[in-house]
């Protein structure tokens, strides 16, 4: 499995994650507007993800919930900005639960020659927000995520769908 990089400097209120996978950047473009695909891997095995709504296109909105085994419910969503490509998305993200923090993700998919390099830029409002954030356990959630990801990818593939 591919080694998951994540980047918080001190100070700094930022997060970027890097991997890459054995997959296209289309692919991997179809798994992020997807939403079949994305519900299959976002998030840890011990939540069931449900996309409310994907509306990949500029000014589109999106907003998916976490259901764990006790029917606890947690929602984020946001607003795309600009077109999304197999190349770069641009997306705002919310949790329902902290409506004052919102958060922009910029995640770029980078061709190396029959991989692709994915990368999240997160900016958060505060060096605080980004600190909660990660105190959450975000870096166990997108451990999980990347993993669910890279074995959908290979699911897709096998079926001559990638």
């Amino acid at each position: 499995m591919a080694e998951i990089e994540i980047t918080a400097e001190p100070g700094v209120p930022q997060i970027i994650i890097a991997r890459e996978f054995d997959a296209s950047p289309e692919l991997l473009f179809r798994a992020h507007t997807e939403p079949d695909l994305l519900g299959q891997w976002l998030g840890p095995e011990w939540l069931t993800t449900t996309v409310d709504y994907l509306e990949p296109r500029d000014g589109g909105r999106w907003r998916y919930t976490h259901t764990d085994a006790r029917g606890g419910r947690h929602s984020f969503h946001g607003l795309y900005h600009g077109d999304p490509t197999p190349g770069r998305i641009v997306q705002t993200y919310e949790f329902d639960e902290q409506p004052d923090e919102v958060y922009l993700n910029t995640i770029t998919l980078e061709p190396r020659g029959t991989r692709t390099l994915l990368r999240q830029n997160t900016v958060f409002q505060s060096v605080e927000d980004r600190d909660g954030y990660l105190k959450a356990g975000m870096e166990k959630g997108v451990r999980a995520s990347m993993a669910n990801l890279d074995a959908l990818l290979a699911r897709v593939q096998s079926q001559g769908r990638g």
